[in-house]
């Protein structure tokens, strides 16, 4: 018995062990943000870095290398649009940041592997999605801590400023408000889409809603179109069939069933086929 109980202990003292950790604060602490600008979503994610002391560029960042432009993993940049650097065109998507500092220029590139951990083993030129030369102002003051932030925000752009020591760099970031306001107006004021009638005619059928409400819909989807296509007649043949108007049911899934020939779907030809042997009319 003595035996066990010193196994016992021995075992959960193991356990505590394995299981304590030490914490204490990160160099590079994380950093991330998140800013709207316009109706177009930025996101970075970045680690700081400290001065302590030290002379930072042309020392501790040396001038006309490739710099990780932060700490530890790649500084991700994320747009949720398309956005415009520079002149230049860069997707929607998330890219790693890095910098070539200069005395009296610098380079910002988006590099599409952000799977590093600082840069890259070998670069790779076809992995640089976009390039932009900005020249660099002189604080009057230290940042000791390094910092990225979005700022100078406008209906249609942002800047992206990078800070440390007595650098600032600022890289202007164009996005598509414009474009996406306007389609968004057109869009409203257009009312209803045909898909948006569709869409709420099958959600009251399937949730055993309204049937009367869902063939106004399914009949509104319809009249919409100018050829209908195979899988919208498909759900007009079961809303009908549903509100027990099995004429209507009948000659939908025929319309549909042809429509689906012509368009080589064999799914659809197979479950119009089903439902017209259902019916009675095949």
């Amino acid at each position: 018995m003595k035996k066990q109980i010193i196994s016992f202990f021995g075992f959960a003292l193991a356990c505590f062990t394995a299981a304590a950790q030490v914490q204490t604060p990160a160099a590079s602490p994380a950093a991330k943000i998140e800013q709207q600008v316009g109706l177009t979503d930025i996101t970075v994610s970045y680690s700081r870095p400290a001065m302590r002391g030290r002379t930072v560029f042309g020392n501790l960042v040396p001038y006309g290398e490739v710099w990780r432009t932060g700490a530890n993993e790649n500084t991700r940049v994320t747009f949720g649009d398309d956005v415009t650097i520079g002149g230049k065109s860069l997707k929607k998507g998330t890219y790693a940041l890095y910098t070539i500092p200069g005395k009296t220029s610098w380079e910002v590139i988006f590099y599409s592997d952000t799977g590093n951990w600082g840069n890259p083993q070998e670069w790779d030129e076809s992995k640089v999605a976009l390039k932009t030369t900005v020249s660099p102002d002189t604080l009057p003051f230290d940042i000791t801590s390094f910092t990225i932030l979005l700022g100078d925000i406008t209906n249609n752009s942002a800047e992206l400023g990078i800070m440390w020591e007595k650098t600032y760099v600022g890289v202007t970031i164009e996005v598509p408000t414009e474009k996406k306001a306007t389609a968004s107006i057109e869009n409203t004021l257009n009312g209803p889409s045909a898909r948006d009638y569709m869409s709420a005619a099958v959600y009251y059928m399937e949730a055993g809603k309204d049937i009367g409400k869902a063939k106004e819909w399914i009949d509104k989807a319809v009249s919409m179109q100018q050829d209908v296509p195979y899988w919208m007649l498909r759900q007009k043949s079961l809303i009908y069939a549903k509100s027990g108007d099995k004429n209507g049911a009948v000659e939908a899934a025929k319309a549909s069933l042809e429509a689906a020939k012509k368009a080589g779907n064999p799914d659809y030809v197979k479950l119009n086929t089903d439902s017209l042997k259902e019916w009675g009319a095949l």
